[in-house]
């Protein structure tokens, strides 16, 4: 199932990363998208989810997903889309695989994989060749000012989006093969942490980021999430100002998953 052409109120989407082993993760899969298939905020349209297990497990949870409206995406790509490139996988595979959705540049693979801007750009188009819609991770990597890690995102976003493939079709004027995005701004000091970043900061860096899309109309349609320490309770007490979460170990309970979808409908 492909993202929405149009911009939902809500988007909640979850990474497992590397914690569950396959049958694990297919249990939770099929949990997850028993839960989706019966909950009126995913049915009614209110909030689209998705989630992004290990390459290993695409295809099972893929087929656990089938009829929940759940979307289904990758956590990570390859620049290139074929070739001699052992242990990678492009995004012309994972597109026929069935997934809609593939996560780039998270602070993990920059800090343990050595991804700079040039790689995260890379893999941004290698995303857009393939119709892949790109999600793609940005945070400052010290706690600072709202103003400060607005400019310094902004700054990782800008990046990301204007590689070699969308600086040649620049040169040439061609229509950028560009399209939506989902931003997902993860302050790395959040990560992990006890608690999410205080609500004032995680609001006025999430307006920012958005008023940086607005300006790109090539992005429209974008939508962007809070990630770091991000769990339930926290759309409550954004008062309806943070419209989109990306959950890591607290959604390993597909019930704390429900418990935010709960959040979304009331």
């Amino acid at each position: 199932m492909a993202l929405a052409a149009v911009r939902p109120p809500y988007t909640v989407g979850v990474s497992l990363k590397m914690y569950f082993g396959h049958a694990q993760t297919v249990t939770w899969a099929t949990d997850v998208a028993s839960i989706a298939r019966t909950h009126q905020a995913v049915q009614s349209g209110l909030v689209e989810l998705f989630v992004m297990p290990t390459f290993p497990s695409l295809v099972p949870v893929r087929e656990a997903l089938i009829g929940s409206g759940v979307i289904l995406g990758a956590q990570d790509l390859a620049t290139a889309d074929s070739g001699a490139f052992t242990g990678e996988v492009s995004g012309s595979e994972l597109r026929e695989l069935g997934c809609d959705l593939v996560e780039i540049g998270h602070a993990e693979r920059r800090r343990l994989f050595h991804e700079d801007d040039t790689v995260v750009a890379a893999k941004v188009d290698a995303a857009f060749r393939n119709d892949l819609t790109p999600l793609i991770c940005v945070g400052e990597g010290v706690e600072q000012d709202a103003t400060s890690a607005i400019a310094a995102v902004t700054q990782q976003l800008a990046a990301s989006l204007d590689g070699p493939e969308a600086r040649a079709e620049s040169h040439t004027h061609a229509a950028p093969r560009r399209g939506p995005v989902v931003v997902a701004y993860e302050p790395v000091w959040a990560i992990g942490a006890a608690e999410p970043a205080p609500r004032p900061h995680i609001v006025a860096v999430l307006d920012g980021i958005e008023a940086w899309l607005d300006k790109r109309p090539e992005l429209a349609g974008s939508r962007v999430l809070y990630g770091g320490s991000a769990g339930p309770g926290l759309l409550t007490a954004g008062e309806g100002r943070i419209r989109g979460l990306f959950l890591g170990r607290f959604a390993h309970d597909p019930s704390a998953l429900a418990g935010v979808l709960d959040e979304v409908h009331d």
